[in-house]
Formats: C-alpha cells, sequence, structure tokens
C-alpha cells in the first residue's frame, strides 16, 4: 500500500504541473490502444496490422464522450445551497451530509471557517537595488484580487477498477456531482474544492458510462492550500476561461480562431492568441499574459501527398514519408494539435474500426455522423498520431507502458509552422512579421482586449466569482531603473560610450583593438575558380588588419581542383604544420557535412584556429571591406587576442558561464559548454565541454569544468580567484529547487580539490531568457521599449526568490524581451545594485557582436561552444585551444 500510495503522490504532483484543459468538450478520435512499447514505424504499422478492412473493436474504442460540464441548479439544495447563499464567496468549511439543508447560523459558522490555518503565510523575499535613474514602467502582468488568507482543498481522485482515459474519468466524476457540488477544478488526477468534505476518504459508486460495470470513486483529502499556493489551479482555471471565449488550445497556448488573417499570396494563415501563467509574485496573484501567434498553412495533408505523386510516382511514399512524418498537424473540426509520428499506406477511410456497441464503423462514417464532414478522396492512405494518456495510472514495475494511436484523415488535417524554405524567404518572413512583431502599443491593446472580453462575458466572470476572484482592469505599473551606461575601452587606452542603443559597431572597426595578435603564418584553402575571390580578401584584410592594430602578412593559397569534402579534408591534413597560426577555409556553397568535417579536425584532430567563410559572403565588392572588419575582429580572438573591455571594480574575480546543448546524433545525449575568465578585466577565457548520457547529472562534469578552471586561473595569476560567480542558462523553474539543494554544495565540494585550504565566496545566477514576461516605458500616455540597462526587482519578481530583470538589448522592431535572473546562491554577499551592475556590464563582453546581447557574455560563450561541438566536432574539443574563443 505504502508503494502504491508514493507512486499516485508522484504521479499527482507530475500532473498538477500541466496544464492541461479538464472540461474540453470534443469528440475523441478514433484511437487504437497498444499494450506493447511503440517504436519506430514498423511497430506503429504493426500495431494496425489487422489489415485495412476491419480493426479490431477493443482497439478502437467509439469515440463522444462527453467532458466536465458545470450548469448552475437552478434550486440549490444541500452542499449547492452553502455555495448559492455564500454570494460568490470562496466557501472553504465542512459540508452537510447528503439531503441536509443548513440553517443560517450553520452557513455563518461555515463563512467564519473560510481562514487557511495548514498554510502559514510566508513573508516575500525582497531585494532591491537603488542606483540608477527611475522610470515609469508597466508589463503584462495582471493582478488577481481575492480575499486575504482564503484558499482550497485539493483532493486525490483514485478509479477502481483503473480508468485509463481522462475523458472517461470526467464523465465517471460528473456523474457524482451532487456529493460534492457543482464548482470544482479537476485534471484527471488531483480535485479542488472550495468545500471540504465531511470524511478525509469519501468513497462514491456510479456506473461506467459504456458497459454498466460499477465503479468505484475514492475522493482522498490530501491539503488545504492557500490561494497563492498552487500555480496548476490557477492554469486549469484559465483553461475554463479560455473554452468560455470560444479559443482553440493548441499546446499550452490558446488561439482565436475567429480573429485569423490570411497572407493569400503565401497561402499562409495567423491566428492570434495568448500564453497565460499564473503565479504569486511579489505584487500579489498576477496572470501573465503575452500576446502570441500561430502560423498555419493553407494547405492539407492530402494536397502534400498530391503533389509528391505529380513530382515522382515511382518513390512518392517515400517523399511523403519525408515531408510528414514528424510534422504537426491541425484538425481544424476540433482544432486539436497532432504529431505525424508515421503513415499507413493499408488503410484508407473506407476501413473499419469496432464502437461501442459491438458493430463497426468506417472512418468516413464516423467523420459524417460526428462533424457532418463529407470524405472526398476515400483511398487516401492514413495517418498514424501516437499518444498517451498521461492521467492514466502509471504502470507497475516489469509492465509496458499504453500508447494510443490516432488515426488521421490526410484531407481534414492542415499543415502547421513553416518550412526552411519558408523561412529561408526574406519576402515571406518580412510579410509574417507585419502581423507578429508588434510594438509595446499593440501589445498593451491586445492585453486590454482579453481583459475586456474576459469582465464583459458573464460566464466568465463566475468561473472566477466561483473560487472568490475577479481579474483587474488593466495591467500593472510600477518604477523600473534604468543603471548608467558603459564605456568601451579599445587599446591604447581609448575610451567610446556604448550610447543610447548600446552599439559601438563604427567604434570597433575604426580603433585599436585591446590585445593584437598578428597574422604571420597562416593559409587560405580554395577552389581554383575562387582563387581571385581570395587575394581580393587577403588585400582587404590587410588593410583593414593595420587599421585595428594587426599586422597580417601575405597567405600561403591552396587551390583545390574541386569542392569535395575529401578534397578539403586531405588538405588540411596535409598543411597543417609548424608553424602555422591560422587556417581559412573558403567553400564555394554551404554544406553541414563540409563544415563537419573541417571543423573536426582544426578543432579536435589537427588543433589550429580556423575560419570557414562561404565563397558569396567575400564575393561583393561592395560589401568586402565592412564583412572583412567583422571576419579580422573575430580571427584575433580565434588567436588569443582581445577587442575591448569594459571597467570591472572587482579584484580576484573569475565569472564562469554554462550552458547545454542537446546532440541529436547522440540520441538523447547533451553537450556542456563551460567558459571561465582567466584575467582581471575579464577579457581572456577559459573553457571546456563535457558529454553527458542521459540520466547523467550535470553537476558531474561541472565539477571537471571548474577544477580545470581554477588551475588554468592559478597559471595564469599565481593564485586563485577569492570571489567566483557562475551564470547558469538552461535551467527552468521546475529545477531550481535541485540546482539550489543538490548542485550548489557538489560545485563548493570540488573546492578543497585543488587546495585543502581553498574556500572561495560563490555566487550562483540562473539565467532564463525564454520568457514571457514583457516590460514597458510608459511614455507620453503610450508605451514603448525600455532603455538598454533597465531594471525591474520588484512587484513581477518571485515572491520567493532573489531574482530581478534585466534589458540589455536595444530593439527599434516589435517588442523587446528581458531576461530573467535567479540568485540562486548569494556566497559573495554583494549588493544587489553590484550584482545587477555586473551583470549588465558582463553583456557587452561578447566579442561576436559590437554591442549588447541578452545574455551575460559567458553564457553565450558557452552556448557558442556548446552548439559547435554539438552540432559538428561530436568530440572533446583539444587541450591545446582552451585559452582562445575559437568556437567564435
Amino acid at each position: 500500500m505504502a508503494g502504491r500510495a508514493g507512486r499516485g503522490a508522484a504521479l499527482a504532483e507530475a500532473l498538477r504541473k500541466r496544464n492541461q484543459e479538464p472540461g474540453q468538450q470534443e469528440s475523441v478520435e478514433p484511437t487504437a490502444v497498444i499494450t506493447a512499447p511503440a517504436r519506430g514505424r514498423a511497430s506503429l504499422l504493426s500495431a494496425l496490422a489487422a489489415g485495412s478492412k476491419s480493426l479490431e473493436p477493443q482497439q478502437l474504442p467509439q469515440p463522444g464522450i462527453t467532458h466536465e460540464t458545470a450548469p448552475t441548479p437552478s434550486v440549490p439544495s444541500g452542499r449547492a445551497s452553502l455555495l448559492s447563499l455564500a454570494r460568490g464567496k470562496t466557501l472553504i468549511g465542512k459540508v452537510t451530509t447528503p439531503g441536509e439543508e443548513p440553517s443560517p447560523a450553520v452557513i455563518s459558522q461555515k463563512l467564519a471557517e473560510l481562514t487557511v490555518e495548514e498554510n502559514k503565510e510566508r513573508p516575500p523575499v525582497i531585494r532591491k537595488g537603488d542606483s540608477g535613474k527611475p522610470i515609469k514602467a508597466s508589463a503584462n502582468y495582471v493582478r488577481l484580487s481575492c480575499e486575504p488568507g482564503k484558499g482550497y482543498f485539493e483532493y486525490e481522485v483514485k478509479f477502481s477498477p483503473d480508468v485509463d482515459s481522462k475523458q472517461m474519468r470526467f464523465k465517471l466524476l460528473n456523474a457524482c456531482h451532487e456529493k460534492y457540488g457543482r464548482v470544482k477544478n479537476f485534471d484527471g488526477v488531483i480535485l479542488y474544492l472550495p468545500i471540504k468534505l465531511s470524511d478525509s476518504i469519501t468513497v462514491l459508486t456510479t456506473p461506467h458510462p459504456v458497459d454498466g460495470s460499477e465503479v468505484t470513486i475514492k475522493i482522498i483529502y490530501k491539503k488545504t492550500r492557500r490561494l497563492g499556493d498552487c500555480t496548476h489551479f490557477y492554469n486549469v482555471l484559465f483553461n475554463k476561461i479560455f473554452k468560455v471565449l470560444n479559443f482553440a488550445r493548441m499546446g499550452r497556448q490558446h488561439y482565436n480562431p475567429a480573429a485569423a488573417a490570411t497572407i493569400p499570396q503565401h497561402k499562409l494563415e495567423i491566428w492570434p492568441g495568448y500564453v497565460t501563467a499564473i503565479d504569486e509574485y511579489e505584487g500579489g496573484i498576477m496572470l501573465n499574459i503575452n500576446a502570441s501567434h500561430r502560423v498555419l498553412r493553407q494547405l492539407t495533408c492530402y494536397d502534400v501527398i498530391q503533389e509528391a505523386l505529380s513530382r515522382n510516382k515511382e518513390s512518392w511514399k517515400t517523399a511523403v514519408q519525408k515531408d510528414l512524418i514528424g510534422a504537426c498537424v491541425l484538425t481544424r473540426y476540433n482544432n486539436k494539435l497532432y504529431r505525424v509520428d508515421d503513415l499507413d499506406f493499408n488503410i484508407n477511410p473506407l476501413s473499419t474500426f469496432g464502437n461501442r456497441t459491438g458493430g463497426e464503423t468506417s472512418f468516413q462514417e464516423y467523420y459524417m455522423k460526428q462533424y457532418d464532414i463529407k470524405i472526398k478522396d476515400c483511398r487516401q492512405p492514413m495517418l498514424i498520431s501516437k499518444q498517451k494518456d498521461r492521467a492514466g495510472p502509471k504502470p507497475k514495475s516489469g509492465e509496458e507502458t499504453k500508447d494510443t494511436l490516432i488515426c488521421l484523415v490526410p484531407e481534414l488535417c492542415h499543415m502547421t509552422g513553416l518550412t526552411d524554405a519558408m523561412t529561408q524567404d526574406f519576402k515571406i518572413m518580412k510579410d509574417i512579421a507585419t502581423y507578429t512583431r508588434i510594438t509595446p502599443n499593440q501589445r498593451q491593446l491586445a492585453l486590454k482586449k482579453f481583459i475586456r472580453s474576459v469582465k464583459d462575458n458573464p460566464e466568465a466572470c463566475k468561473v472566477l466569482s466561483d473560487w472568490g476572484l475577479q481579474i483587474e482592469d488593466s495591467t500593472v505599473s510600477f518604477e523600473a531603473r534604468v543603471v548608467p551606461g558603459e564605456s568601451i575601452i579599445f587599446g591604447g587606452g581609448k575610451s567610446v560610450p556604448a550610447g543610447p542603443k548600446s552599439d559601438w559597431s563604427s567604434a570597433a572597426c575604426n580603433n585599436r583593438v585591446l590585445s593584437a595578435v598578428d597574422i604571420t603564418h597562416w593559409a587560405v584553402i580554395c577552389t581554383t575558380r575562387d582563387s581571385r575571390v581570395v587575394q581580393n580578401f587577403s588585400e582587404c584584410l590587410k588593410r583593414v588588419g593595420q587599421q585595428m592594430g594587426i599586422e597580417v602578412n601575405n597567405p600561403q593559397v591552396i587551390a583545390l581542383p574541386n569542392d569535395r569534402t575529401d578534397t578539403y579534408v586531405k588538405a588540411l591534413r596535409e598543411n597543417i604544420k609548424q608553424p602555422l597560426q591560422l587556417v581559412v577555409t573558403v567553400c564555394p556553397t554551404s554544406r553541414d557535412d563540409r563544415y563537419s568535417a573541417i571543423k573536426k579536425i582544426c578543432c579536435s584532430d589537427q588543433p589550429i584556429a580556423s575560419q570557414v567563410i562561404n565563397t558569396r559572403t567575400i564575393s561583393k565588392e561592395d560589401k568586402l571591406r565592412s564583412v572583412t572588419q567583422k571576419i579580422a575582429l573575430q580571427i584575433n580572438c580565434k588567436l588569443g587576442g582581445s577587442l575591448w573591455a569594459v571597467k570591472i571594480p572587482f579584484e580576484g574575480l573569475m565569472v564562469c558561464g554554462m550552458d547545454v546543448y542537446h546532440d541529436a546524433s547522440r540520441k538523447g545525449s547533451s553537450v556542456t559548454g563551460f567558459v571561465a575568465s582567466l584575467n582581471q578585466p575579464l577579457t581572456r577565457w577559459f573553457s571546456r565541454t563535457v558529454f553527458q548520457t542521459p540520466g547523467q547529472e550535470i553537476v558531474d562534469g561541472l565539477k571537471v569544468c571548474l577544477v580545470s578552471a581554477l588551475k588554468k586561473y592559478y597559471d595564469v595569476n599565481g593564485a586563485f580567484p577569492e570571489r567566483i560567480v557562475i551564470y547558469r542558462d538552461g535551467v527552468g523553474d521546475g529545477q531550481l529547487k535541485y540546482a539550489t539543494e543538490w548542485e550548489i554544495p557538489q560545485i563548493m565540494s570540488c573546492f578543497s580539490t585543488v587546495n585543502a585550504s581553498y574556500s572561495p565566496k560563490l555566487t550562483v545566477v540562473i539565467v532564463q531568457k525564454r520568457i514571457n514576461c514583457r516590460i514597458f516605458q510608459e511614455l507620453g500616455g503610450g508605451y514603448s521599449n525600455p532603455p538598454p540597462g533597465t531594471v525591474v526587482d520588484h512587484t513581477v519578481t518571485r515572491r520567493d526568490w532573489y531574482d530581478f530583470f534585466l534589458v540589455s538589448q536595444f530593439s527599434s522592431q516589435g517588442t523587446v524581451t528581458p531576461t530573467h535572473y535567479l540568485v540562486i546562491h548569494d556566497g559573495c554577499q554583494m549588493k544587489v545594485d553590484h550584482i545587477q551592475r555586473l551583470t549588465f556590464k558582463m553583456t557587452h563582453m561578447y566579442y561576436n557582436w559590437p554591442g549588447t546581447v541578452r545574455v551575460p557574455a559567458p553564457c553565450q560563450y558557452a552556448h557558442k561552444l556548446a552548439y559547435l561541438v554539438g552540432q559538428s566536432v561530436h568530440k572533446d574539443a583539444s587541450e591545446k585551444l582552451c585559452d582562445r574563443l575559437f568556437f567564435l
């Protein structure tokens, strides 16, 4: 029993985090329950090996289950009367027995019991700075007002015998609504009620709607929660509101099909919508809502099949599989998204499946009956989508998981997203951007439109008022700060202000670099027909290098007869030898296999600084100088030089960055890139990569990298750093507790490895850039993007974490996205202003861009390193290159 309870608790915790709609009314697609593990095409098709004429009734139950509804009873009685007499207040108390009508005195007593006792109020974590210029700002957060100290009750629901289908669970629980009232939130496992049931375990029985067998439902009391304790509760609540407003759910976003915009010249549709999340922040419980867009193609999967047939009738099946497998498709009759996992050419819309009555129904008949849709081509193959019912019980040890195969008709499935060819078409992307790249004023209008739609809809308002909640009329306003701008230091002590747009591209090309490395021995490998282009490039590099303080000698030009990959590889292996500093390869076209082969040799097998250039990049004479200037800056970094600096007031400081790239070629393995500073100006960097297998903790590789960096720092400076600041990217909210309680002690334990008495001060900052927060500056009655250096460290920051938002980039188009920083360990005990200023300074130090970037430079370096190794090299880079930025 203990093991089963543990599994139930784990399942409840997992489902609590999911943003699922429990009450969506829809018809279920024809499905097949597969008891064997389904992997790959063969196993998917073998699951349907019954043939095209008929599928087993047990495998394909007839859809049509009605989901959760919550009508308001006309005459309340029993528990419902308590809710009615409470007049929209959150009712938390003990219910009466069935059929008993409470007296006014009892109701008053129950309302007096509303305060939650089990979860005490905790003071929020407030860490605010005070430096900088204050500005009026707003953000895409809307307060939800509720009575202080109120909450709700959380229950776990178990079914006996087990019911795997989430839709069936909703139907069974709805059949017993008179036992617990009409107001509830249910996600398939966790049930939220505004009332406390009389027993800790409530047992109900109801007939199964399919076969009439008796099903036992256990509603088990778990805990009493404050209204701010559980974000899952609110997400389920707002899913209901979006359903009331007739929005279509796609993934975790909701879109409005009625407001779709068409781009007829490209056969595209843009659906506007919203992505929402609710949490408790320093300013209270707030809804984070951001405008979102979904790009749909006015092209069905059937059109893709016909196009493949017209191209090549002999190999059309292979072409169709390549085009459709892995694609995300939309079925407009129920506005649901599916991933195409396979195609079955042996079944078609005339094939049959078993229905609930024991008979057989064809797919053609099913769609006509359920949706009044007549399928035009009955010979088309069927699409197969594999899904798991996550609401079902976890399989016991040794049991096989059940996969659900959904059969889809190609002509009813619309393609979503953009192809690679579309993303590379400038005109298409420009036309799409007119709808998706919206200004701060347009974004605010979209948010206010959503708020009005909720407040003007009585049914949507009732969903909130049933739990004592009310949405405010506008987004939150507060005071932000703009920290002082930075000055960029170049060679010879020249200092240039970064400016209001944080852009010093002109200064970077017209001033001497901070630390120059002369290019005395270098080679250029190119095809014979590109020799003239290479000569122009090398002459231009000598001229721009002189302006930057870099001496460039004439290169050794190695002309190749063709552009085959093995020809380049052979030339590299034969010519990389001492005293060669740099090898530049000029390729006539962009090919991933050739690029990977070149980088594998230059980064690992025969380590040397390398630069790969496409012929087209340096072939236009009017742009040759500007392109060559950027290449010269990159080459100087790869040879160990540095370009510019900003003033760093801390002595004995090491700043580290790390990011993770998931290597698809290694089946779930990932590459961790680690970068650490080696000097006080933070201009020299040490880098390492670590490959991790699935299930391996990231801290194992991090300890190896950090120890290596500390030893290298000692070699350069003659002492270990006194302070270490680690910026770590790629950590989600669900991993914050793990990183704090497990990884931090493991990192600190490695200091004694380098020296028994070494104990530096450590600060760890989590960097989150994929966020939905948007910050606006209130200016002249409207909204604009805030300037670079804008810091927000209150109101919309996390209630229980030391965190802040920083806008580090200038944006002239669309809405700028801030970066979220969470200080999960503050061993350095730096002032709040100091950690914010240091973070802003580090966004100026990325040498691949003469301007500020979204994340601190070591994080961006770690990202570039992990991407190069994971995408192209696929093995550790040589230690001979570890103190250079060879990966730029």
